[in-house]
């Protein structure tokens, strides 16, 4: 083992003046559970409403995809720990003023709780699938198992509303409780990254519909997401503008700095304003592949997810 003696709380490798811990896996991470938690959340919304059938796609189909992302991003995110054997100590007690105490417990709830409402529509939702492998009458218990969540998925929805909604703001106030980085310590970034995991979740849904009222439906929802979504980066901005001498270091990263192409070309231009182009010139009747602006979405909010991670962690305070 190295052992290392600082003397000076300056130039800290890893940690001051920029810390260089976080890399890809937790940009992904975040960026798939803001998606889970935004399919989620309408899924249970139009579920509750009784519109499970007037929406197959955000109610049925879509939600397959939480369960994998949430898999997936938890595999990225223990990938990513030092000591990832010691992940299960995050259960052994929970802290209600920690973030990342509250984000391990809404993900060892919700996680599961997509595994189930997915296999409650399995065979409503992919009949196909089920022809060809036959699992329930290879496994026969499963009939009375799917009965059960059948007959409590109303309460999973109402139980999917909250933790949706919590996971999805969780993912930005996991950077905003970093106080020590002006970029990340911004308390709009945990509205901003909700907004922006139900816009995906949105643009997700409409890849998957085969519905022509149904894709209707999440443009109009999208179209307003990604207003508000544009209102909150600028309050975002305008917030550092009107900030300290770091505030505006921090700000000059993503306008004027070496991530204001990523930021304003892929994440504001194409991420943002032109699918809401493409989804109000629809809305007003002309024709548009509904996948361009949908992917466009999609591909925005991975983007920006992975330029706040990067960017934050070159900003810091001076002192």
């Amino acid at each position: 083992m190295q052992e290392e003696l600082f003397t000076s709380g300056r130039n800290i490798p890893n940690i001051d003046p920029s810390l260089q811990i976080w890399h890809w896996p937790i940009s992904l991470y975040l960026f798939l559970g803001g998606l889970a938690a935004g399919i989620l959340f309408f899924a249970a919304l139009f579920y509750i409403l009784g519109k499970e059938n007037e929406y197959p796609a955000a109610v049925k189909v879509a939600t397959i995809v939480p369960p994998i992302a949430l898999t997936i991003g938890l595999l990225a995110l223990v990938y990513d720990l030092t000591h990832p054997l010691y992940t299960w100590q995050l259960y052994t007690t929970f802290r209600i003023e920690s973030p990342m105490s509250w984000g391990a417990w809404v993900l060892l709830i919700t996680t599961p709780l997509s595994f189930l409402w997915t296999f409650s529509f399995y065979r409503d939702a992919f009949p196909k699938i089920e022809a060809k492998l036959n699992v329930f009458k290879k496994l026969k218990f499963l009939d009375k198992f799917e009965k059960f969540i059948i007959s409590n998925r109303l309460y999973i929805a109402y139980t999917l509303i909250p933790l949706s909604i919590i996971l999805g703001v969780y993912t930005g106030i996991l950077l905003s409780a970093f106080n020590a980085r002006p970029l990340w310590n911004n308390a709009i970034l945990g509205p901003l990254f909700l907004t922006s995991g139900l816009s995906t979740g949105a643009a997700a849904i409409i890849l998957l519909s085969k519905n022509i009222k149904e894709r209707h439906m999440f443009s109009k929802i999208d179209l307003a997401l990604i207003v508000i979504e544009i209102a909150l980066i600028i309050h975002m901005i305008m917030g550092y503008h009107a900030g300290s001498q770091v505030h505006l270091e921090a700000m000059e990263l993503l306008v004027g700095g070496e991530f204001t192409l990523m930021f304003f070309g892929f994440v504001i231009l194409l991420g943002l304003l032109v699918p809401a182009i493409l989804e109000a010139i629809e809305l007003l009747g002309f024709k548009v592949p509904v996948v361009v602006p949908a992917i466009l979405v999609i591909i925005g909010g991975l983007i920006f997810r992975f330029i706040m991670v990067e960017a934050g962690q070159l900003t810091r305070y001076l002192y």
